[in-house]
């Protein structure tokens, strides 16, 4: 008996045809079946799912059908920003992918607010996109409000944000993997990594016993590794709200010697927005002129934006929430796991800042099509109950609908410093963790470590060496190296003040630094670097040609005075004006001096380069200075247990952590300035050593070699002189 179950599938899909589709071809009784004959016609391919039973009655069947071995260079565990990326890098770089996933219609779902962007992640967004990824493209085309943040600070805190829409979101990713070659795509839940006889990675079980092999897996399990909801006292198993948890491969890693632990986050609960009074809340409008997070000009599409409002708590909300702290996951004591320090549930900020009378909380669309308001700044671990009573406290919601209720959900994650900076797990070859499996939460710091995982296994299993992106270049390398040199123990966040470099690791040059990396590794193509190439001229020349071009008196100067409060000087270059106080170049533009030709993203890359040259000189020297010791590698086989000289701390960090440089070594928590100047003596002398054994070795050997020529030089007779004790024979 054969049962069948079919999904979007056609007769030539499919290796015993002939017996199930009258009008195919003949079956070859002497095929087997290949993954080549499973794979669905380009350029769109489309995932099915095929279920066969066979009863051993039907003899004819024997020695005709058998399980078909499936091979992947990459297989990546997880569907959400971290493994659609690692996906899509992974199988653009030409390695066979298969992404399995629980849910294929979840695929880049935005359980939490529907935003990208933000503080320092936008700089995240900038970077995915000048490496090739696909975050910032999807948000520019599916956004529904956009503002500049930091808009009237320096450039290098400024950060783009995007209200997207969460539907078209996810099905817009959806779209791009399924119809990417070299990828597929598995409805599966993975339960077992499979281990080859050296400890590398050969493959994925999952729950149905099914095993896929690959020499290069990526897990971006988010926040489904056995992951539990609560509402007040309740909890169930889940990943997130409706979408059931991940169990099995907790035990597996633990089994595999790995180290795990849990972490919390929550969501707040979503209103109807026909049951809002906006008229009481305050209009937060989108920013008339679009910024844009893809260096692609083909995704500028400007599309009408939606509005924004921002309400507040009051003293009636401070006081239910304090009333009933106990009726709380994390007040009540029944959830030990930590949750994000800067993005605190409302509990928590009524507790940290009892001095505060009131807190901003937003209320923005999900969607332009669904009545959803996000409450942004109100996720609670109170019970239902309360919630609905605790939303009706806020100014233009005292009438408001409760479409789904907030909750906090708790994970297992696996502390990063057990990956290297390749993100490749230290324990296991070919084996990479990646997103909030390593302990962040966002989904622009998900996506940030899933290009480069992605990149990684591809490059494993083709059997290149890794990459590794060092702090000094990039935010992205800035965030690995957070994670696996520190011993983080609550969910990490991207910040601006995390990194030393940030004057020169802005929004406007993230492609000018990674995009050339991107092309040599092969995930820029042929148009995307011609773009680049005349972008970087054209700012090229007009750096020159404001050089050159000098104004004397006129209206142009008569603003330029006014507006930096300086007098303009005679024969004064264009350039030398830009650098002057609250100038900016559209004042060029108003006066006739600019270049019609630059876009408007291309002004504001010459106006930060020229305005900002001398700090940003001092900081390159600086840095230069710095990265010859930094970048100093540490042998992987240092015993730091036996440097007496260090801290007892910092030997036992040292040791856990494993760190790759003498910079990754300075920042592991625990070691002090004076631990790094002992272990830099430490290997100072160890080098003096090794240099005069090498010696030592060399003038020994060269004895040796010497004696022996002149023993094959030398006659009996010139022994018998040499040696008047040795007696001849007779």
């Amino acid at each position: 008996m054969l049962s069948v179950h079919l999904s979007r599938i056609t007769p030539h899909h499919f290796p015993f045809s002939s017996l199930l589709f009258p009008s195919s071809r003949p079956c070859n009784h002497g095929f087997r079946p290949s993954r080549r004959n499973l794979r669905f016609p380009k350029p769109r391919k489309f995932s099915f799912r095929c279920f066969c039973s066979f009863s051993a009655t039907n003899s004819s069947w024997n020695g005709h059908v058998g399980a078909v071995e499936e091979k992947y260079d990459v297989i990546v565990v997880g569907g959400g920003h971290a493994g659609c990326e690692a996906a899509l890098a992974s199988a653009r770089l030409g390695a066979k992918t298969l992404l399995l996933t629980l849910n294929i219609d979840r695929i880049a779902w935005q359980p939490c607010n529907p935003a990208v962007g933000g503080l320092a992640k936008s700089q995240l967004v900038h970077e995915v996109d000048a490496l090739g990824g696909e975050i910032g493209k999807i948000a520019d085309r599916c956004y529904l409000q956009k503002r500049v943040l930091n808009a009237s600070r320096g450039p290098a805190v400024r950060a783009l944000r995007a209200q997207t829409d969460k539907r078209e979101y996810a099905m817009q990713v959806k779209n791009v993997v399924e119809s990417t070659p070299n990828l597929s795509i598995r409805e599966a839940m993975v339960t077992d990594i499979l281990l080859g006889k050296n400890d590398n990675v050969e493959g994925v079980c999952t729950f149905f016993g099914m095993n896929f092999y690959a020499s290069s897996v990526i897990l971006t399990t988010g926040t489904f590794m056995s992951g539990k909801i609560w509402v007040g006292r309740t909890s169930m198993p889940a990943g997130r709200a409706g979408e059931s948890a991940s169990h099995g491969l907790t035990e597996n890693l633990q089994r595999l010697g790995f180290e795990t632990d849990r972490l919390k986050t929550g969501t707040p609960a979503r209103v109807d927005c026909r049951t809002v009074d906006f008229s009481v809340l305050e209009p937060q409008h989108g920013d008339e002129e679009v910024s844009w997070f893809s260096f692609d000009p083909d995704f500028h599409i400007e599309r009408e934006q939606m509005c924004c409002y921002l309400t507040r708590t009051t003293k009636i909300t401070h006081q239910l929430i304090k009333d009933n702290l106990h009726e709380t996951p994390t007040y009540g004591g029944w959830v030990e796991a930590k949750g994000p320090r800067y993005c605190p549930s409302i509990e928590d900020k009524i507790v940290r800042f009892q001095d505060k009378e009131s807190h901003q909380i937003f209320l923005e669309p999900e969607g332009r099509t669904v009545p959803e308001l996000y409450v942004q700044g109100f996720s609670t671990g109170l019970p239902e109950r309360l919630q609905l009573p605790l939303l009706r406290t806020l100014p233009g919601l005292e009438n408001c609908s409760m479409l789904r209720p907030a909750y906090a959900v708790e994970y297992d994650y696996l502390p990063a410093h057990q990956c290297s900076r390749s993100l490749m797990t230290k324990k296991i070859e070919g084996l990479f963790f990646s997103g909030q499996i390593n302990g962040t939460t966002g989904y622009e710091e998900a996506a940030a470590q899933g290009i480069i995982s992605g990149l990684n296994a591809a490059r494993h299993s083709d059997g290149k060496s890794l990459i590794v992106l060092e702090r000094e270049s990039s935010y992205i390398g800035t965030l690995i190296d957070d994670l696996v040199t520190k011993d983080l123990r609550e969910p990490y966040r991207m910040l601006t003040s995390r990194s030393e470099h940030r004057l020169l690791l802005r929004s406007d040059n993230a492609d000018s630094r990674l995009t050339p990396l991107g092309r040599e590794v092969g995930l820029i193509d042929d148009r995307r670097w011609q773009l680049y190439q005349d972008k970087q001229a054209r700012i090229s020349e007009e750096k020159k040609r404001l050089k050159t071009v000098k104004i004397s008196g006129g209206d142009l100067a008569d603003e330029i005075s006014q507006l930096s409060g300086q007098p303009v000087k005679e024969s004064s270059t264009l350039e030398s004006l830009l650098k002057k106080p609250h100038i900016e170049y559209k004042v060029f533009d108003k006066h006739g001096f600019g270049n019609e030709m630059l876009s408007r993203m291309e002004k504001e890359c010459v106006e930060i380069d020229i305005k900002y040259e001398g700090f940003i000189i001092r900081q390159q020297n600086q840095l230069q200075q710095m990265i010859h010791q930094q970048h100093r590698r540490l042998p992987q086989d240092l015993d730091y247990h036996a440097m007496t000289t260090l801290s007892l701390e910092a030997r036992e960090k040292l040791s856990k952590v494993r760190p790759q440089t003498i910079g990754q070594a300075s920042r592991v928590g625990g070691v002090s300035p004076a631990d790094i100047t002992a272990l830099m003596i430490i290997l100072e002398t160890n080098r003096r050593k090794a240099q005069e054994q090498r010696r030592q070795q060399m003038l020994a050997s060269v004895m040796v070699d010497t004696v022996e020529d002149m023993s094959d030089s030398l006659t009996e007779a010139d022994f018998t002189f040499v040696h008047p004790l040795v007696k001849r024979k007779k």
